[in-house]
Order: C-alpha cells, then structure tokens, then sequence
C-alpha cells in the first residue's frame, strides 16, 4: 500500500466536483435588541475587547480574542445569567485562513435566550481550558483536543478521548482522508499480531460499500452461506430462504410473477 501523501483539504475537494453546488450564507443582522447589547456592554466594562458582535439566525454571536475566552465566559455565567454551556468544539479552517475556530454555545434558562462565543487559534496554538466554569468542558475538551489536535491548558486529564492513546493524525481536520491513512489500515494488524505479518494478513479494508463475495459465512450473498471455516470455493449451491408466515401474506407461496423473474 503506498503511503498515504497530504493533499491538502481532501474532502473540501470533494465537496467542489459539483459546479452548481451553492453553499448558502446565514444573514446577520445588526444588534439593536436590549438584553443583547446589556450583554455586550457589560464584557466591554471589564476591558474585553470585542472584534464583531451580531445576531445570527436571532442568536447572538460574540467573537472575541483567544486569551479572553474564560474571563469572556465567567462574566456570561457569574454575571449574565448565562449559566449552561450546551456545546463546545471547533471547525476546521485551516485551508482557507490557516487557523481554527472555536466556538462555545451559551444559554440563559432565566430568559430563554442564547449566545455564542466564538475565537480563533491558528494551528499549534492553545486554547484555555473552561473545565472550572462549566464540568460538561472536561470530554468536549477532550474530543477537541482528539479529533483537531487544539491543545487546552490547564485542562485537569487532557488525553485522547476517541482514538486510541498512540494514534497518529486527528480524524476531524479536513486534511485527514475519510477512509484513513496507511497508519490507519495497519493499526489492528500491528497491534494484534505484530508488523511482521503485515504481509500475512493483508491491510484492513476501510471500504464500507465494498461488499466481499468470498468472506467467511457468504453474509454479502443471502443464500450462498457455508459453514464456518469453509473455503467458499467449495460451496457455490444455492440454500433456500424461508420467510416467516402471517395471517396476511404467505411469502413462501409460489407467484408466478416470481418465477418468470427467477
């Protein structure tokens, strides 16, 4: 198997083979409501500053520098209400701005209302952890810190969450081919028998639409099963299938239409 080279964004190339794909734009729309700008008011008086502020789909989205995420979020729990942090993760945008997007997905249950934290890392770069403010932060900082390699300081058990300990690569980045690289179709094998019988067992198949005429029990041709261990060259006669009867339809009655297909 050849080594698997980066190409860049693998499954942004993908998503453009269609030259009538359009991707749709969420419009945003000045804040002018209240309770949004006592929001905003209130971070800017503890010297945050603030790069953009707007409502998005009637949500309002802060976006902030990096170094102010936690003191951003304490001021949204201790001091706005907004006591529930529903979600965190991040979004690979690597490709095309050479940085990371972190957001974090505030909500208010006193006044029903949300607000979304978002900031920027460029690769490399760490993030703060909010496992202090917010216990639901200790796994989704985990599978950030999994599946995008975004390191989290200050973080209490920072380990892969997802992959295993030893895995190479981070699945989510948009860089990763979505049916693994050669570390990927060799990690069992190595780990179960040993790199030496690589040659012996062959690569895994990370195919999932590819269906195996010849594996072990004929699970991919209903009715060419043979027994376990069978070498299924040996065994090419056709088993007949039984359906179940109810008072309504017989599927082992005999139909004309049937037999002609046959």
């Amino acid at each position: 198997m050849r080594k698997y080279t980066p190409k860049g964004s693998v499954q942004k190339r993908a998503a453009y083979t269609n030259r009538f794909k359009v991707v749709p734009s969420v419009p945003r729309k000045e804040v002018v409501d209240d309770a949004s700008k006592r929001v905003l008011d209130r971070i800017e008086s503890s010297g945050i500053g603030i790069l953009d502020a707007y409502i998005e789909i009637d949500q309002l989205v802060i976006e902030i520098d990096s170094r102010d995420n936690y003191e951003t979020l304490r001021i949204l729990k201790e001091e706005c209400c907004y006591r529930m942090c529903s979600e965190l993760s991040a979004i690979d945008y690597l490709h095309d701005r050479g940085e990371f997007e972190i957001f974090y997905q505030m909500l208010n249950l006193d006044e029903a209302r949300r607000v979304r934290v978002a900031t920027t890392v460029k690769k490399g770069e760490a993030i703060e952890s909010i496992v202090p403010l917010f216990a639901m932060a200790n796994f989704a900082e985990r599978e950030m810190y999994d599946m995008f390699g975004i390191p989290v300081n200050g973080h209490p058990y920072l380990k892969r969450l997802l992959m295993p300990e030893d895995w190479q690569g981070h699945p989510l980045l948009k860089s990763y081919p979505l049916q693994g690289d050669e570390f990927a179709a060799w990690y069992e094998i190595d780990k179960i028998f040993g790199k030496e019988y690589r040659e012996v067992v062959g690569p895994e198949i990370r195919d999932p639409a590819r269906i195996d005429r010849g594996d072990t029990r004929r699970y991919s041709r209903v009715g060419h099963e043979v027994p376990f261990g069978a070498d299924p060259a040996d065994e090419e006669s056709l088993t007949p299938i039984e359906y179940s009867e109810n008072f309504m339809v017989n599927y082992n009655k005999s139909s004309k239409m049937l037999d002609k297909r046959k």
